[in-house]
């Protein structure tokens, strides 16, 4: 199997070619969108992060932001800044030049005599920056290039008897091509964890599996609150699921049945020699697990959605899935692919699977998901403890 995509500098296959103009701060995220509206080609996205953090949760927002920098769907980075943010901005590039070579440019408002003076600057240098991209050509790659985020949210029962187990037909079929797949939601994997640990290729992946889910429940024990309070969510509950574990049971589905090659830290890169299956330690919180996921490298995103959920990404194509027949009429204008058939037809999720894997090598090769066709950028990133 095949896709076209854009080889970039530092080697990695992108099947986007986006300038991204990156807020160091929610302080310069006003300023960094103005400046993507101007120039064709530019995204951005409002970042909430960067600033008042701990040294703990700095570096969970300067992974997050070098990540999304280095991931092979962006051509190059416009880092803007306030200044005064605890992650400055040579802080920022000095993340993102450790993980990419690619084009790279940092503007910090306080110096550049404020909001306006800036954006002049940045929109000559995106426009430059863009044009230098455009003349880049598509060409064609195996699918051992790709690495394909999966997540689901709104969940409903559909998503662990429908769209979870099509999405895993999908898995298996990309690892089986040679390419990578990430299983994420380290919340969603308690009352699951033996199951997955079990697929472990040896010992220290297994056991790697095991704390990750041990070290998510101790956070909130030490903040004396219980994860069920929280997750399942009063949508997850209105649509049918009654437990933790029972959701956690269907989000699993999304791995498939591949062997599980290697467990990764929130928003760590993911090297290109490891192929397969693979687990990274994120939160439920959709926008927040799928940024981290492009932040280790994943190109697109498939997203099953039992209650319907319109959030996608201001870098990479998110292909909704649901195995509820109702959202899908519902939501047509947000869902991309619907696997309610597995239920009310009685086909075989391997069958649907074919489909739903075709149209991930479609967008790859340049049509929008909806999200993306919508321009949803909504973006998150992973916490540890309040603001200070």
């Amino acid at each position: 199997m095949e896709f076209y995509g854009y080889r970039r500098s530092d080697g990695r296959v992108g099947i986007r070619n986006h300038v991204l103009i990156l807020p160091a701060s929610i302080c310069a995220s006003d300023t960094a969108e103005m400046i993507a509206r101007q120039v064709n080609g530019a995204v951005s996205f409002h970042n909430q992060v960067g600033c008042s953090q701990v040294p703990s949760d700095m570096q969970y927002a300067l992974d997050m932001m070098a990540g999304l920098a280095a991931n092979p769907n962006v051509y190059g980075t416009i880092v803007v800044a306030a200044g005064c943010e605890t992650c400055q901005c040579g802080m920022v590039m000095d993340a993102i030049a450790a993980r990419t070579n690619k084009p790279l440019h940092g503007l910090i408002i306080q110096k550049e005599g404020g909001t306006i003076r800036l954006i002049e600057k940045a929109v000559r240098l995106a426009r430059e920056m863009a044009a230098e991209a455009s003349t880049l050509r598509r060409e064609k790659f195996p699918v051992s290039e790709l690495i394909l985020g999966t997540e689901c949210g709104g969940s409903d029962p559909t998503s662990g008897i429908a769209a979870n187990p099509v999405i895993g037909k999908v898995s298996d079929a990309l690892v089986a091509d040679g390419g990578t797949v990430i299983l994420s939601e380290t919340t969603e994997f308690i009352g699951a964890e033996s199951i997955l640990a079990d697929r472990a290729k040896d010992e220290h992946v297994r056991r790697r599996i095991l704390e990750i889910v041990e070290r998510y429940e101790q956070h909130f024990i030490r903040n004396g609150e219980n994860v069920r309070l929280g997750n399942p969510t009063p949508g997850n509950k209105e649509g049918g699921l009654s437990t933790l574990e029972e959701k956690s049971l269907g989000c699993i589905h999304k791995g498939g049945e591949s062997v599980i090659q290697a467990v990764y830290d929130y928003a760590k890169p993911i090297p290109t020699d490891v192929k397969g299956l693979v687990i990274m330690d994120t939160p439920g919180n959709d926008a927040s697990s799928i940024a981290g996921m492009l932040a280790g490298g994943a190109q697109i995103v498939v997203f099953s959605s039992g209650r319907g959920t319109p959030l996608g990404s201001p870098i990479a194509p998110v292909i909704k899935i649901t195995g509820n027949d109702a959202t899908f009429r519902m939501m047509e204008d947000n869902i991309d692919f619907n696997a309610a058939p597995v239920i009310t037809e009685q086909k075989k999720p391997a069958q649907l699977g074919e489909a739903l894997y075709k149209m991930v090598l479609d967008c790859c090769d340049g049509k929008l998901s909806k999200a993306e066709a919508l321009g949803f950028t909504e973006t998150a990133v992973m916490r540890a403890c309040n603001y200070v």
